[in-house]
């Protein structure tokens, strides 16, 4: 199976910039997608960004279109989301996400890192 590993989480003031990693270990594919999803208190988990493991194709949810980018570093099995800009309304648990096959759901979730935006 494939292990995930968050970090880069923390709060910080509305306008600022943080940096999430997520490590990937274990029995991965070579065409695996890897994928950013939220949780905010009281609310559904959604959908943040994805990116296919040549860097292709990138997805992004329309709140973070512009504010958000995603990046990976193949020799690391690691992806980034920087975060720029950042709302209030973007404090929630971010975990990562893989996608074995780029099938469109999600296989393996890491436990998450805390991000607090205040004002």
């Amino acid at each position: 199976q494939v292990q995930l590993v968050e970090s880069g989480g923390g709060s910080v003031q509305a306008g600022g910039s943080l940096r999430l990693s997520c490590a990937a270990s274990g029995r991965t594919f070579k065409t695996y997608v890897m994928g950013w999803f939220r949780q905010a208190p009281g609310k559904e988990r959604e959908f943040v960004a994805a990116i296919s493991w040549s860097g292709a194709r990138t997805n992004y949810a329309g709140s973070v279109k512009g504010r958000f980018t995603i990046s990976r570093d193949n020799a690391k099995n690691t992806v980034y989301l920087q975060m720029n800009s950042l709302k209030p309304e973007d404090t929630a648990v971010y975990y990562c996400a893989v996608d074995l096959m780029d099938k469109g759901t999600y296989d393996y979730w890491g436990q998450g890192t805390q991000v607090t935006v205040f004002s």
